[in-house]
């Protein structure tokens, strides 16, 4: 950091994380998981299927109907 200063590049914070479309930050785990997903194989498979999922999840959190075209049902 102090590199960048005394060269007069001006330090980038980096901002990661899920975020709604206004900017406010989004707590992955606050997000409600529908029953369907508890019967999809890739559930809690992480990387980028679960960011996937946790804003599919996170889009339709207030519908009355849960769709994913993701689903694939465990074996």
């Amino acid at each position: 950091m102090q590199w960048l200063l005394e060269n007069g590049i001006e330090p980038v914070q980096v901002i990661s994380g899920y975020f709604n479309d206004d900017g406010t930050e989004l707590n992955p785990d606050l997000v409600p998981k529908p029953g369907l997903c508890l019967t999809c194989k890739k559930d809690n498979a992480g990387g980028k299927e679960e960011i996937l999922c946790t804003l599919n999840r996170n889009d339709q959190r207030d519908e009355k109907n849960f769709e994913c075209d993701a689903y694939e049902p465990k074996e």
